[in-house]
């Protein structure tokens, strides 16, 4: 639809452009599922939408929390931090309070012919597929070189925007690089010389104590800084210590412990125990 590709793939592929990797999914939700789908729902008279979502919502002091599903494993706050007051009150999320175990065990004894599905772990409405490819249907190829920590020359690739930070499949750096034979990682993507920077094992240039955010989004209300909780980088990632500051509208998170592959375009999310305070999106890092 028209809202998919305005609001979603437009920013998805221009994030690439700008050798980013942006989060399509947490989007997907804000913008579609709990935007133009509840709008629907509630325009034919719905009093809520009800999601398969591994999540929990509740409601304390007048206001709508969300709190990490109970399912460790499946937890998807992560990609839900966008959502708002609003949303939370109109919308349901009946599989957090239960594990996925359990979950499979009610769809097998209703019948359902999913029960055994094997999980989805595609891109948003893009689904399971050869990402490189795709992207290459809309973004062109640029080639440019990849380069180790000293600068020496390993191959080509054919633009920054098909890789990604931490990134290990797809690089197919065969012998002959490097001191021994570990896996290669991307360290980093090089705009301006258009190089791409990778490193083998776990190159100190993989890890960053800090970074800086744009455009944060709190669930209830702007918390006092500076504040100390817990962030996670990426989806299924441990919840990591840390203390986050405002400075000019941009936040800063110093964590206790240097995280690796911090991914600018991706989002970062907080946390206090259970509850998901809300999140921003990643621009810099440092270590």
């Amino acid at each position: 639809s028209s809202d998919y590709w305005d609001d979603v793939f437009e920013h998805f592929l221009q994030e690439h452009k700008k050798g980013r990797t942006p989060n399509p999914d947490v989007l997907c939700n804000q913008k579609i599922k709990f935007k133009a789908f509840l709008d629907y729902a509630l325009h034919l008279g719905a009093d809520k939408i009800s999601t398969g979502h591994y999540a929990r919502i509740t409601q304390e002091n007048g206001l709508f929390q969300l709190k990490v599903g109970l399912d460790d494993n499946k937890d998807q706050s992560y990609f839900l931090h966008l959502l708002n007051q609003h949303q939370l009150s109109k919308s349901l999320f009946p599989l957090g309070e239960i594990n996925k175990d359990e979950v499979r065990k009610i769809a097998t004894e209703n019948g359902f012919v999913t029960a055994n599905k094997k999980d989805s772990t595609g891109i948003c409405f893009i689904g399971e597929r050869n990402f490189s490819e795709f992207l290459q249907t809309y973004l062109p190829t640029q080639q440019g070189d990849i380069v180790d920590e000293n600068g020496q020359f390993i191959k080509h690739h054919q633009g920054l925007a098909f890789y990604t930070i931490g990134q290990r499949k797809g690089l197919e750096i065969g012998g002959g690089f490097g001191a021994s034979g570990a896996p290669w990682f991307v360290a980093d993507k090089r705009l301006e010389s258009n190089e791409l920077l990778v490193v083998q094992s776990d190159s100190s240039l993989l890890y960053h104590q800090s970074l800086s955010a744009s455009n944060p989004h709190w669930i209830t209300a702007t918390p006092t800084f500076p504040l100390k909780c817990m962030a996670k980088i990426r989806y299924r990632q441990a919840s990591q210590d840390c203390t986050i500051s405002e400075q000019d509208g941009e936040i800063k998170v110093k964590f206790d412990q240097p995280q690796r592959a911090i991914t600018p375009g991706q989002s970062v999310v907080f946390y206090a125990q259970d509850v998901c305070l809300g999140g921003a999106i990643i621009e810099t890092r440092k270590t």
